[in-house]
């Protein structure tokens, strides 16, 4: 199976990959439940990630997302986002990175063009619209930071739940899997939607579909392969 999904990776003029928790996984990165520890054993994580909560609770919201930032980096990028990237570098313009985890572990491997379809952890955004005396270089520290002048809350740069996808990374995203010649579905579980349906864009699209998972997935029935492998081990074997 390997040679084959070589040989569609060489064919291919443009190759999509859409990547999920899984990935992150194999480099350590804490599940929500992961970070129920200590003081935070206590909270419901899906409550914490939401608009609702922030804005009742901004101090305690905040500080939960500094204790994932924490250990978030702690860990490295693994052999698979290092292959991904890689190949990336050595073929540009063949392929779109499309990533679900808000981790920047692509990012740190080398690739700064993914889609981070539900955001970057590692950056902050204004709670509210920005009026013109929220600027990135006046920002009073605090938990959270704040505008010194209208009080506007800077939020992690994620996209909470209830929250739309980023209309333009999104739009980018369904743009490469209608127009790919080959996807590879990495690591997700296949569940979270709108990402998920990109497998059955690309699929209906004429593409091909690679999913590389060691557990079976919803998405196995639009692929012409699956590869029931860790990523880290896969995708350096299939990208090299």
């Amino acid at each position: 199976m390997y040679e084959t999904v070589r040989g569609w990776i060489r064919e291919a003029r443009h190759i999509a990959v859409l990547t999920g928790a899984g990935m992150s996984a194999e480099s350590g990165v804490p599940t929500f439940r992961d970070t129920q520890t200590g003081l935070w054993s206590k909270f419901n994580p899906q409550y914490l990630a939401t608009e609702t909560a922030f804005r009742a609770h901004p101090q305690r919201v905040w500080d939960w997302y500094v204790h994932r930032r924490e250990m978030i980096a702690a860990v490295q990028p693994n052999a698979g986002h290092r292959a991904l990237a890689s190949f990336a570098e050595g073929h540009p313009g063949r392929l779109t990175l499309i990533t679900q985890n808000v981790d920047g572990l692509h990012q740190r491997a080398g690739q700064t063009d993914a889609l981070a379809l539900h955001g970057n952890i590692a950056e902050d955004q204004w709670l509210n619209a920005a009026r013109s005396c929220c600027s990135k270089q006046s920002i009073e520290a605090g938990r959270p930071p704040r505008c010194p002048v209208c009080g506007n809350l800077r939020r992690p740069g994620v996209v909470w739940f209830g929250e739309s996808l980023p209309a333009a990374a999104l739009e980018a995203a369904e743009l490469a899997a209608r127009h790919c010649d080959l996807m590879l579905v990495i690591g997700t579980s296949g569940e979270v939607y709108p990402a998920a349906g990109l497998a059955f864009t690309a699929h209906q699209s004429g593409a091909r579909v690679v999913v590389i998972n060691p557990e079976a997935t919803p998405l196995d029935v639009v692929a012409q392969l699956c590869l029931h492998e860790p990523a880290a081990v896969c995708l350096p074997a299939l990208l090299a």
